[in-house]
C-alpha cells in the first residue's frame, strides 16, 4: 500500500501530495520511466492538446463522457 500524505492550505484545499521516500523507490522500481516524465511536452503534442480544447469549447455538444465510449460498440 501507498503511504502518502495530502497536503492542504490554509483554507483546506488540497494542494500537494507527499510520497515518503521508501514508497518513491518502490514505484521507481516497478515504472522506471517515471523519471523521465518531467522533460519537457513536445509542441506538436501542445498544439494537439490546444486544437482538441478548442474544438471542445467550439462545439461542447460533440463531448461525450468516455465511461460510455464502448457502449455502442
Amino acid at each position: 500500500m501507498l503511504a502518502k500524505q495530502l497536503l492542504k492550505d490554509q483554507q483546506g484545499n488540497p494542494m500537494g501530495v507527499f510520497i515518503p521516500m521508501q514508497s518513491w523507490n518502490n514505484i521507481v522500481f516497478q515504472y522506471p520511466e517515471i523519471e523521465n516524465l518531467e522533460t519537457e511536452i513536445p509542441q506538436w503534442e501542445k498544439d494537439f492538446i490546444d486544437s482538441r480544447l478548442e474544438m471542445a469549447q467550439n462545439n461542447p455538444n460533440n463531448l461525450k463522457p468516455i465511461e460510455n465510449l464502448l457502449d455502442n460498440i
